[in-house]
């Protein structure tokens, strides 16, 4: 079976938690232990967020003269690598030496007239206080916005169009090469009015990318990975309640955080509309189940 495994941003670094390597190396280690089971039978395709350490990175960037300063289409960039190298190593000590990984540097296309680029929505960086995010805002002219009990830098999260790699993707796929591409939704590509490539300063949802990737590569299932083990009705309330199979019509019917479960439920009830397949939204420590039935929320035709 071919699959897309995308790792929320618990995978990589919980709230709260310092943005260092040692945090973020513990993990992905955690990660690797519950993907390892799966991808020893299976092809797959491992996507993951980006938003604590691009966001990190255009903080430090910031700090120096403009002219040194890297544009958000570079550190997402930057990001890939660093990621992809540490998932790399720890999913490589788990399995057979001889199973091969590879990193792939993800270029995902927007439209340039995307409306999404006017209107700053996608969470990235550090958490603020609220004096603290304001400082800030003032110093980098960027955009804040609340995020739980804090403040978070936002900048445009455009729709993918397409990704460009997807070629090299499906070629490593046929030769069993576990790939891990998309990272932080891929790099914003889009050609400018000469149709000439360029970055964009802008973050891809991850989970939007996913989905089209899955659908990109014929995945027969799409697993989104993150801190709860379903998605839940009247969440946070006595009343609160797990689905556990579901249509995507039905599941329309519903509304969720669009900072949290929100981008997962759109992204999977998509793949499965335009598919015909399944998607699979639980915890990350529960991915061999999920990918049996016994845990999560199906979201099948």
């Amino acid at each position: 079976m071919r699959l897309v495994i995308a790792l929320g941003g618990n995978a990589l670094l919980r709230r709260g938690e310092p943005t260092t390597t040692t945090f973020q190396r513990k993990n992905v280690r955690i990660a690797a232990q519950a993907i390892a089971p799966v991808a020893r039978d299976h092809q797959v395709v491992i996507t993951h967020g980006n938003g604590p350490q691009v966001g990190l990175l255009a903080l430090q960037a910031a700090a120096y003269d403009d002219r040194a300063s890297y544009p958000l289409d570079v550190l997402g960039a930057e990001t890939e690598g660093m990621i992809g190298y540490m998932i790399e190593q720890e999913l490589g000590n788990l399995l057979p030496v001889e199973r091969p990984l590879a990193t792939i540097l993800t270029m995902v296309e927007i439209d340039r007239d995307d409306p999404a680029l006017k209107n700053p929505t996608k969470p990235i960086g550090p958490v603020y206080d609220e004096s603290e995010a304001r400082r800030i805002t003032a110093e980098h002219d960027w955009v804040v916005a609340p995020d739980g009990d804090g403040w978070r830098r936002v900048v445009p999260s455009p729709l993918p169009r397409r990704v460009f790699e997807i070629r090299p993707i499906r070629w490593l796929l046929e030769r069993n090469v576990v790939v891990i591409c998309s990272g932080g939704g891929g790099i914003p590509t889009m050609y400018d009015e000469r149709r000439k490539l360029r970055g964009v300063e802008a973050v891809i949802d991850k989970d939007r990318a996913s989905a089209l990737l899955a659908e990109e590569v014929d995945a027969e299932c799409l697993l989104l990975a993150t801190d709860v083990d379903a998605v839940y009705l009247d969440w946070g309330t006595p009343e609160e309640k797990p689905i556990r199979n579901i249509t995507p019509d039905r599941l329309a019917r519903y509304s969720f955080p669009s900072g949290s479960m929100g981008p997962k439920v759109e992204a999977a009830c998509t793949f499965v509309e335009r598919t015909g397949r399944k998607a699979v939204i639980g915890a990350l420590q529960e991915i061999e189940e999920m990918l049996a039935g016994r845990v999560g929320t199906l979201i099948e035709p």
